[in-house]
């Protein structure tokens, strides 16, 4: 479709629409300017800052984009100099914090370019001072800046304009501060009252209150009273602050308020609360604990980087990359983002043992470690240093190592996966807990498909199956692996707590993972299979979920815990018996496949490969024509002394 309405064509249909006034009337006496407000408000002023020192205190860097599977960041490029040194008397973070700051308080932000003697320059210019100005609706055609001594007009070009949403026009935004007028004029009021109550109340508040029946004061005796109790406490006397003499059988009634009464604390936290939903920040990370909890603590700020602090972070970015990377000559190919992957990691012990799990080794030389500590370099700390006991296809990090003969509480034994000593009754369980796994997922994906392929729409959606099924079976996998590791572990005179679950979570979901790719995958052909054909005998879409239920499940149940079994065996060799105890591969069904069966009996050591190439039967390694329904498990045997 053409393009046949020009930009000059529309500049004409409208004035530009007035940026709001920049103060808010919080009481019948009281109007306030929104930098007021900011200055005396203390939740506006808590969350504003919140933003803007944790947006400050994220790197921005420069990138360009070499292939969709390559970047390279700049370091060194104009754009990059320029926001680390924006001008002689602003750092980077006091030019990020001030945009922050500038653009929840006004809703938008000005940074002037400026040419000085040491090259280009960015200045701060405060939103109250700066006037759009022009006849287009559309964006300023220049802007207007009001010093206590004139003003001065600079061209759209040379000022970077961020701005917020409003329903007028792309000329400012509507601050947050004006959708929270009333609840901020509470507070005002609220306040002001709770100060002159406490501040009243500071003194002996209350009445006297005088029998009925009490004989009539004269004036000198009223005057006398009123002197003395004023005495008493008002006056700086010897008196002031003694106790009250009171007369005729007169009695004083209280008449103060307390803070609990007044509902001082509440009150403050329910404004903060409000400020903060106003720009969509969790309250625990503006201190309202009430309902915090370590987890949840961890969760929100995760979902703070995320879900609050992001669309600011892509604003600011995609602004700066509009209208500041154009002006550079190295600016060709390139883009700008913010460092959020330093906020989201966590702490180093959880970096460096995800790092190794993931590089299968040592990952960082002597001399980066001394790096981190502020250490000179030495002369070889340029080496990365790999422990013996950590080899291609060994052992997965330096703190895996076998332990002392001498712990063994008994004698050597062998292990079958599945049916260790002590461990037949939990087992009896697993299949029908596995199958049950199988048969609810293909009732429930059987009504969705099949609704699906009725209403003659998309009828498979593999990424949500597979999710799906792969959440169900890692459950049931981490609590079948951690009830057969335990007694595997027992077994030999281990404490159970020796098999270390946690480390295997990491296989566990690669090991659901797949499993649910190739059930998947097989109800989906058998599904095409059904819908193809067109004869009368063949078979229908509803059929393959019988089979699914009646067969399948069973089955894909039995082979999944076999291999579960025979993963945690060796694992538990592996860690507890060390690299000298061997697996033998036992064949378990008279109709398991030909390679299998002539495998049956073939002994390797513990982490070696079997002749086919697994380590273990049911390893996801080969895919499903390997694995597929395979019951067979593997027995180990420990190194006897000579």
């Amino acid at each position: 479709m053409a393009f046949v309405v020009s930009q000059g064509a529309l500049q004409g249909l409208s004035k530009p629409a007035a940026l709001p006034a920049s103060q808010l009337k919080l009481a019948a006496d009281f109007t306030a300017d929104y930098a007021a407000i900011w200055k005396t408000q203390g939740a506006v002023r808590t969350v504003v800052d919140f933003l803007g020192r944790n947006i400050a205190s994220l790197g921005l860097h420069q990138f360009k984009r070499v292939s969709d599977t390559d970047r390279q960041r700049l370091t060194d490029s104009g754009l990059i100099n320029l926001l680390n040194r924006p001008n002689p008397g602003t750092t980077r973070f006091r030019l990020m914090d001030a945009l922050v700051r500038d653009y929840g308080i006004y809703d938008r932000a000005y940074w002037l370019k400026m040419n000085g003697k040491g090259g280009r320059y960015l200045l701060r210019l405060p939103p109250a001072r700066v006037t759009p100005v022009g006849d287009s609706w559309l964006w300023p055609e220049a802007f207007q800046f009001v010093g206590s001594k004139g003003k001065k007009i600079f061209p759209a070009d040379q000022v970077v304009h961020f701005r917020g949403y409003s329903p007028d026009g792309d000329l400012g935004g509507q601050p947050p501060i004006e959708a929270l007028r009333r609840v901020l004029a509470e507070e005002y009021e609220a306040g002001r009252m709770r100060e002159n109550t406490l501040r009243n109340g500071a003194r002996v508040s209350g009445y006297l209150e005088r029998p009925v029946g009490a004989p009539a004061w004269s004036d000198t005796a009223a005057d006398r009273f009123r002197n003395s109790w004023t005495s008493q406490y008002n006056g700086t006397g010897a008196q002031a602050g003694g106790t009250p003499i009171l007369e005729d059988g007169m009695k004083f009634v209280a008449a103060s308020q307390t803070a609990e009464q007044l509902q001082y604390v509440e009150a403050r936290k329910l404004t903060r609360e409000e400020v903060a939903a106003a720009f969509f920040i969790p309250p625990t990370m503006v201190g309202v604990m009430d309902s915090a909890t370590f987890s949840n603590i961890k969760e929100q700020h995760k979902h703070l980087y995320q879900d609050t602090l992001g669309p600011w972070l892509s604003m600011i970015a995609e602004e700066i990359a509009l209208q500041l990377l154009p002006d550079f000559d190295d600016s060709a190919g390139t883009y700008v983002e913010f460092n959020l992957a330093e906020k989201l990691r966590g702490s180093f012990e959880e970096q460096a043992t995800q790092i190794q799990a993931s590089v299968g080794g040592p990952w960082m030389t002597r001399n980066e470690a001394r790096a981190l500590n502020n250490l000179p370099a030495l002369e070889d700390g340029d080496e990365l240093i790999v422990p013996l006991n950590v080899v291609t296809g060994g052992q997965a990090s330096p703190q895996d190592s076998a332990p002392d003969t001498g712990q063994l509480a008994g004698p050597a034994r062998a292990i079958k996966a599945g049916k260790p000593a002590g461990f037949k009754a939990d087992l009896e369980g697993g299949p029908a807990a596995l199958v049950a796994v199988y048969e609810q997922f293909f009732k429930h994906q059987r009504e969705s498909v099949l609704s699906a392929i009725g209403a003659g729409g998309d009828w498979w959606d593999a990424a949500r199956w597979n999710k799906e099924l792969a959440a169900d079976l890692f459950a049931a996998a981490t609590d079948l692996s951690g009830a057969m590791g335990a007694d595997l572990a027992k077994s030999l005179g281990f404490d159970p707590a020796a098999y270390d679950l946690d480390n295997t979570l990491a296989f566990l979901e690669a090991f659901a993972g797949a499993r649910a790719e190739w059930v998947n995958d097989t109800t989906r052909d058998q599904l095409e299979t059904a819908l193809a054909d067109d004869s009368e005998d063949g078979p229908e879409p509803a059929t393959v979920f019988d089979t699914a239920e009646a067969q399948r499940a069973p089955a894909a149940g039995k082979s999944t815990l076999a291999a579960l079994g025979s993963f945690v065996a060796v694992e538990v060799a592996h860690k507890l018996l060390g690299g000298k105890a061997t697996k033998t591969w036992r064949t378990n069904s008279s109709n398991s496949r030909k390679s299998h069966a002539r495998m049956d009996g073939e002994t390797v050591a513990v982490d070696a490969k079997f002749s086919n190439g697994l380590k273990w039967p049911g390893d996801p390694a080969k895919g499903p024509d390997e694995v597929a329904g395979c019951e067979c498990n593997v027995e180990i045997n420990p190194a006897t002394d000579d």
